[in-house]
């Protein structure tokens, strides 16, 4: 562990408490362990979620999860589907809940400074009959999360509003350099700057839905 000189730490839950104070009634009672027919909107028009999970040994990871609005299937009052799509295949998210089943959603509407937070158990299911209901161009997953809810709220828009995240006014995607120099800057990326390049180009919205095996060549047809 770092040691940071001069920080004060807070070691207990009596100390926390202390210094944060107690949450105001409405923050305690907002919870819920089943959806309402406003959850159930909110999930039809919802594009993006964050998964949150963490595996025996405490290791956590956040993984992104976004497809058309709706892509997450109400089962029943109590359960919720998500779709897996195809990626890099690292299933960090998987592999935790494999050992660990307990997991945390936000869900966001896009302009909306408010979210659907979901917490739960989660077990991977390899097929089902609503798997066809998940068919996205022609993409059938192999796999989805199923998810028990356990706890449901919706959560204030504070943070949202001191970070003007959807204001378009503040946003500069160009401050930073594109992702492909990004990662040509890491000294473990073995790949060339034109191969980065090219896969991170205008041809990589064609791997929304389908698993590429590697990077382009040089001499691949684009």
């Amino acid at each position: 562990m770092t040691v940071i000189p001069q920080t004060e730490e807070i070691t207990s839950k009596d100390e926390l408490r202390d210094l944060i104070g107690a949450p105001v009634p409405r923050a305690v009672t907002k919870e819920r362990t089943a959806l309402h027919d406003n959850d159930k909107e909110w999930l039809s028009l919802s594009p993006f979620c964050l998964i949150a999970t963490a595996g025996a040994d405490g290791t956590c990871d956040v993984s992104p999860k976004g497809d058309p609005p709706g892509f997450t299937l109400v089962l029943d009052d109590h359960t919720i589907a998500v779709p897996d799509r195809p990626g890099n295949r690292r299933v960090d998210g998987f592999f935790n809940i494999l050992e660990n089943p307990h997991v945390g959603l936000i869900y966001l509407i896009p302009g909306r400074t408010e979210t659907l937070r979901i917490n739960g158990r989660a077990r991977l299911v390899r097929d089902a009959p609503f798997f066809d209901q998940m068919v996205v161009k022609n993409h059938r997953p192999a796999l989805a999360l199923v998810v028990e809810i356990e706890q449901i709220f919706f959560h204030c828009a504070k943070a949202f509003m001191r970070s003007n995240l959807w204001v378009p006014e503040t946003w500069d995607p160009d401050a930073l350099p594109p992702h492909a120099q990004i990662l040509k800057s890491l000294p473990q990326t073995t790949e060339s700057l034109e191969d980065l390049q090219r896969y991170y180009g205008p041809g990589y919205a064609k791997t929304l839905y389908v698993q590429p095996e590697r990077l382009p060549l040089p001499g691949d047809t684009p």
